[in-house]
């Protein structure tokens, strides 16, 4: 039940191996850590840092020592990332549930204490987080309370979730939770002011460790020693780098291990020793005499954006290529494969691939076009590239959000976005478990995230005239790809925020022509009924004139098809249309049964009214009709009509 809001990829136990600690450094924070988690009384510990501080490794670490700790009983860690590419986990609202699943699997009586709240509540998951806590964690773990050890929870990175206001409140919850059971939790993020101002930096009640006022001598000697052992492994023949190059990157480093893996990654990114060395005289030259750069950091990326982009290695075009992948990048909603983000921006995937590979030391990129995973390897270079980075790179979030939605919208043009996507041999026949797997990746984004992208453009009106011709034909299509994925009650969501972004726009364009009469007999009144606004918004096109529905009843079905689809709507008014008539669904689906079948099945009857009001059959696309029993089928609703 709280699969789809479990985020997997955000586990403790997901965490690659190289985001740990190299073993031998941060041995006194990581002590420190444990003695808290077995003897101090206080329930929670912030460590708070700067970007680049090393705050994930040190979480990392920590859960991986906290699960071979026999002393403690490990709930389990949620790594929320802003860089990963998903946006799931900067979402507060998984935390919770990703938390509660992790520690089901871990303890059969908390599952079943577990289970039995869901029995009540099935949408937990989905509901605001003071809903949340007490079903999903505090009264099933009254059934640890005869533990000895104390249940540990981790939770990373807190500054790179959206939503300020419900970050605060899930804080002012874990300051204030009560459990039977004995339950610790370990925070980490940034100083921001909006975490500062919560209960959880009251350092009476909460034990509060700031990264920067550890040792500085301890620091300077675990950077040390990462440098040396990272650059001792990528020696083949002897060192082709002395121990002045050494101490020159400790101290540029400046307490930040974010500077010198960023550093070691650029210049080991080439092969050669020679070339190595080349590389790394330029970029300490550089980052010493720079001057512009506000950050030891800043400078780092300055240097290799510029390096990247030198006049005689790029040219206007592709420099406008690596700033829309970037932007992509940064505001994808799940991380990317070449393959899918290659599709959404109608690029060759080798160009796209070409276009990263000399930020690589920035941007990791998957060995494998089809394999996920594009991502900035840390937070602070999206924050770079769009408040601080070169004018010839800096990019706004509504740049990626445009090019996405429009590259959504052309996706879902295509012919495979079409009836029976699921391959079914027939239509009584539910889905086959294996037709999510034969889905295009970049279909199955396009889909899914459309509408978030075309919520957050720059100018939303500026997709009109392509969403009214993907959904005047693909509507059913669409959902039946949703069905496919297990995914249609995200259909209510998603038609929720393209309700809003088109209601704006008929509003907008019914405001603009509020004095003309002819255009008021298309009345923008949305409290008529969708069969009364369906019939009042058709303006007749000059080859079907004054055609209504009653008319069509007397057409063959595959004519009424064509004349319904071939009539010319005032702006906006068939989208407007049919997503108010399928919010209309949405609603009733959530006041009856509340089931996706229904809501499938609500909208289907729904659009099959509209456009065909005997609703005997439907054309089905081949040129056969397609009885209308049978509609419910496109959306892989398996209940007869």
């Amino acid at each position: 039940m709280l699969g789809e809001n479990f985020v997997s990829e955000a586990a403790d136990d997901e965490q690659p191996s190289y985001a740990r600690c190299m073993a031998g450094t941060r041995d006194s924070v990581l002590s420190k850590f444990m003695a808290w988690v077995k003897t101090d009384p206080m329930a929670i510990l912030w460590l708070a840092g700067m970007a680049g501080t090393g705050k994930t490794s040190i979480a990392v670490s920590m859960c991986r020592m906290l699960r071979e700790e026999p002393a403690v009983f490990f709930g389990g860690g949620f790594f929320c990332s802003r860089s990963a590419g998903t946006v799931a986990r900067t979402d507060v609202r998984r935390i919770l549930p990703t938390l509660a699943v992790i520690l089901a699997g871990m303890s059969q009586e908390f599952a079943e204490a577990l289970a039995e709240e869901l029995k009540n509540d099935q949408r937990l998951g989905h509901k605001p987080v003071d809903e949340q806590i007490d079903s999903l964690l505090s009264r099933p773990l009254a059934v640890l309370a005869s533990l000895p050890r104390p249940v540990v929870f981790v939770i990373d990175a807190l500054d790179e979730c959206h939503g300020e206001r419900e970050l605060a409140e899930l804080l002012r919850l874990v300051a204030d939770f009560k459990c039977e059971a004995k339950v610790k939790f370990i925070l980490t993020s940034r100083p921001e002011q909006h975490i500062r101002n919560t209960p959880i930096s009251n350092s009476a009640h909460n034990t509060i460790l700031h990264l920067h006022t550890i040792n500085p001598d301890e620091v300077t000697s675990d950077i040390r020693l990462y440098i040396t052992r990272t650059l001792e492994d990528a020696a083949t023949e002897g060192a082709w780098y002395t121990d002045q190059d050494i101490d020159l990157l400790v101290n540029l480093s400046g307490g930040l291990f974010i500077f010198a893996s960023t550093v070691l990654k650029y210049v080991l990114h080439r092969q050669g020793d020679a070339v190595r060395r080349d590389r790394l005289r330029k970029a300490t030259s550089a980052i010493t005499t720079r001057i512009a750069a506000t950050t030891a950091v800043d400078r780092v990326f300055e240097f290799i954006l510029m390096d990247a982009t030198r006049p005689d290695t790029i040219d206007e075009d592709e420099m406008e290529r690596m700033r829309n992948i970037l932007a992509c990048i940064l505001t994808a909603r799940t991380s990317l494969s070449i393959e899918v983000l290659a599709a959404l921006l109608d690029m060759a995937p080798d160009m796209l691939r070409g276009c990263l590979e000399p930020l690589h030391s920035l941007v990791y990129v998957p060995q494998e076009d089809r394999q996920p995973g594009l991502q900035t390897l840390h937070a602070s270079f999206g924050d770079y590239l769009f408040e601080r980075g070169p004018a010839q790179l800096r990019i706004t979030a509504t740049l990626g959000h445009d090019l996405l939605a429009h590259g959504c919208l052309r996706r879902m043009a295509w012919d495979d976005l079409c009836f029976n996507v699921s391959r079914s041999h027939s239509s009584f026949e539910p889905n086959p478990k294996s037709a999510s797997h034969k889905l295009a990746l970049s279909l199955v984004y396009a889909c899914l995230h459309w509408a978030h992208h075309i919520e957050s453009a720059s100018n939303r009106s500026a997709f009109d005239s392509e969403l009214s011709r993907v959904f005047r034909t693909k509507f059913l299509f669409w959902l039946e790809v949703l069905s496919v994925l297990d995914k249609v009650g995200l259909a209510s969501e998603i038609l929720h925020i393209a309700t809003a972004v088109v209601s704006q726009i008929v509003d907008a364009t019914c405001s603009h022509s509020h004095s003309d009469r002819s255009t008021n007999t298309h009345s923008c009144s949305f409290s008529a009924t969708p069969m009364r606004l369906f019939r009042r918004r058709m303006e007749p096109s000059a080859g079907v004139h004054h055609t209504s529905t009653s008319r069509l009843s007397h057409l063959s079905p595959s004519n009424r098809w064509s004349a319904v689809t071939s009539l010319r709507f005032a702006p906006v008014s068939f989208l407007s249309v049919l997503l108010t008539s399928a919010d209309t669904a949405v609603g009733l689906s959530r006041r009856s049964l509340g089931t996706r079948k229904l809501f499938a099945r609500s909208v289907t009857l729904l659009m099959a009214a509209l456009l065909l009001p005997d609703r005997k059959t439907v054309p089905s696309g081949s040129g056969t009709p397609l009885p209308a029993r049978n509609i419910h089928c496109l959306c892989g609703a398996a209940t007869d009509m």
